[in-house]
């Protein structure tokens, strides 16, 4: 007998990944950026939008969203593993860093702005409680959303991406306040209000230290244990379920699911696996990321757009007028240059992800009507769909600012950038050529598929990550697309050839150089497509002959001269027999297709 199922949910669940799946490939083919899409696609096919009209036309049930809350829950999965990624790039040393502007300017910014929009809701008619809530939820930007674009444009580590996710981290913490102070507000006059903070904050602080506790002496011992056994499945499972794991502690504690997930990216950053779990984590994130855009762009009410237009309109101008004015003012006051104070201003001028938090809580309680509750989230709706447009409008306002403080001699230099260079394997070779690397200055990131010589490296003070090369998202995690050069060290061939055929489709004209067993191997890894092949024997009888003659008495000059001359000798050899191979079995598969077309 077939089993029962939630036919709503399925179909609800078609529509977003048909979303992810045909509608945001084509805005990209447009030019437009995928948010826009999947914040279209919300707003369209969402329960405010044609799933409104399901009752008159049934067969719309099977093409739009009948019920929000069935995808809601996935959604925030998006936000939780995007913040557990950002903790994973900053780590605890890096966050103490940044603690005043965290503190200083990301908490002066919730501050003001919830005062002046508290001010301007008083001024029109609504209770201080209410404007309260207003203030201090319009007050918060779009993590999600912010840091999206700036991770895709790869602008994350630039100033606009360090002192913009300051702000964003201050505002998702003042989410905890909030959610105190209209649970307080519920509560009514009976309640206790110091009995109520207290516990809040003693949840709380029970939630991190368990997460905390948790990452500083079992996370390392755990993942140690689970890549030990070399099993993709088992390293994602793990993955998926410490980011999970640390969201509901902090959830169940009243805390945001991101901000749980955050404090373990924080801990994870500090371990040899932080590129394994970043590349393992990333796929996920994309997708769930989307969903929540879509569920985003369900709460953009199409008839709200109609009914006040003009009141609407006024409400999203004034909204990211009134915050930008408050972040470019308060970001120059830390010393924040003009171009960098301009786009972080544009970009957290609109409205915020946990603005639906805090005004649905307090709509659901009965603080806010309604109507109010409709309207300022359609507001803050309409505002976020605009942040890929702000951020275009801030780069161009930015670059302008740049260009005229510039001088006219330096503005037409490009920016430098340092390359860095990537190798494969940790053992003794591998070794060997990180110290020559590090003794000339040239920067590099080592990897090795062996997590306990990782760990045993990692305790002596050497900086090499875990990570499977021969994955391509493993590859781009760590850099690939800026790196100067590949170097592959390990000794297992297929494996090697696995990592030469990934980095040489992901990046044409980087330098690869392998290792190689013998002079076949060489021969196939040159036809691959690697810049150059050591091969192991080879190498060997060159450094036995040189060693041989030295020690016969020849002159040390001119052997090393010919121990070089007869490297370049064969390896020009070895080239040469891989590309008259390669050349022969071109003309092979031609002779073949040639005489399956003439049958």
């Amino acid at each position: 007998m077939a089993s029962t199922i939630n036919v709503a949910a399925y179909s609800d669940a078609l529509v977003v990944l048909g979303t992810a799946g045909i509608v945001v490939p084509i805005f990209s083919r447009l030019g437009f950026s995928p948010v826009l899409g999947y914040l279209a696609a919300g707003a369209l096919l969402g329960p405010l939008g044609l799933g409104s009209l399901i009752q008159s036309f049934p067969a719309l049930f099977w093409f739009t969203v009948s019920d929000a809350k069935d995808v809601a829950g996935i959604a925030e999965l998006g936000v939780v593993f995007l913040l557990f990624l950002i903790g994973l790039e900053l780590s605890l040393h890096r966050l103490m860093t940044m603690r005043r502007l965290v503190v200083g300017l990301g908490g002066l910014q919730v501050l003001i702005t919830t005062v002046l929009l508290a001010a301007l809701a008083v001024y029109f008619g609504k209770t201080p409680s209410e404007a309260i809530i207003l203030g201090a939820s319009l007050s918060l930007s779009s993590t999600a959303i912010v840091l999206e674009l700036l991770s895709k444009q790869e602008r994350l580590k630039t100033n606009v991406g360090r002192t913009s996710f300051a702000v964003l981290l201050a505002q998702d913490i003042a989410v905890i306040p909030l959610l105190i102070f209209i649970a307080l507000l519920s509560a009514g006059p009976q309640g206790s209000v110091l009995a109520s903070v207290g516990k809040a904050v003693m949840q709380a602080a029970i939630a991190l230290a368990v997460i905390i506790i948790f990452g500083r002496f079992l996370l390392q011992p755990l993942f140690r244990l689970v890549a030990s056994t070399r099993s993709r499945d088992l390293f994602i499972a793990t993955a998926l379920f410490v980011v999970i794991a640390a969201g509901v502690i902090t959830n169940q504690a009243g805390l945001s699911m991101a901000l749980g997930a955050f404090v373990a990216g924080l801990l994870l950053a500090e371990t040899e696996y932080r590129r394994a779990v970043e590349a393992t984590i990333d796929p996920f994130k994309g997708l769930l990321l989307g969903i929540f855009f879509f569920t985003v762009g369900m709460n953009i009410d199409v008839r709200e757009l109609l009914r006040e237009p003009l009141l609407l309109a006024g409400g999203v101008f004034g909204l990211i007028a009134l915050k930008s004015l408050v972040i470019v003012g308060l970001a120059k006051l830390f010393r924040v240059s003009w171009p960098v104070a301009v786009e972080m201003g544009l970009l957290l001028g609109a409205g915020g992800e946990f603005a639906f938090v805090g005004i649905a809580m307090a709509s659901q309680l009965r603080l806010i009507d309604s109507a109010t509750a409709t309207f300022v989230l359609t507001v803050t709706s309409v505002t976020m769909a605009l942040i890929p447009l702000l951020s275009f409008v801030a780069r161009h306002f930015a670059s302008r600012l740049r260009s005229a403080a510039a001088p006219p001699e330096l503005a037409a230099r490009p920016s430098a950038r340092q390359s860095h260079a990537i190798v494969v394997g940790y053992g003794r070779v591998g070794k060997v050529v990180c110290g020559l690397l590090n003794e000339h200055g040239i920067p590099y990131i080592a990897a090795d598929f062996d997590a306990s010589t990782v760990t045993r490296d990692r305790r002596d003070g050497h900086d090499v990550y875990y990570g499977d090369a021969a994955d391509p998202k493993f590859l781009e995690i760590c850099g690939l697309a800026s790196a100067a050069g590949v170097i592959i060290t390990i000794h297992a061939d297929e494996l090697i050839d696995l990592v030469v055929e990934h980095v040489r489709a992901m990046r044409p004209d980087v330098l690869i150089v392998s290792r190689a067993r013998d002079a076949d191997h060489a021969r196939h890894l040159y036809r691959l497509g690697a810049t150059d092949a050591v091969p192991e024997a080879i190498e060997a009888s060159l450094q036995l002959s040189e060693a041989a003659l030295v020690g016969l008495g020849l002159p040390t000059g001119p052997v090393i001269a010919s121990i070089h001359e007869k490297r370049d000798e064969i390896r020009r050899g070895l080239q040469q027999a891989a590309r008259a191979a390669g050349l022969q079995a071109t003309r092979s598969i031609r002779a073949k297709r040639r005489a399956i077309f003439r049958r």
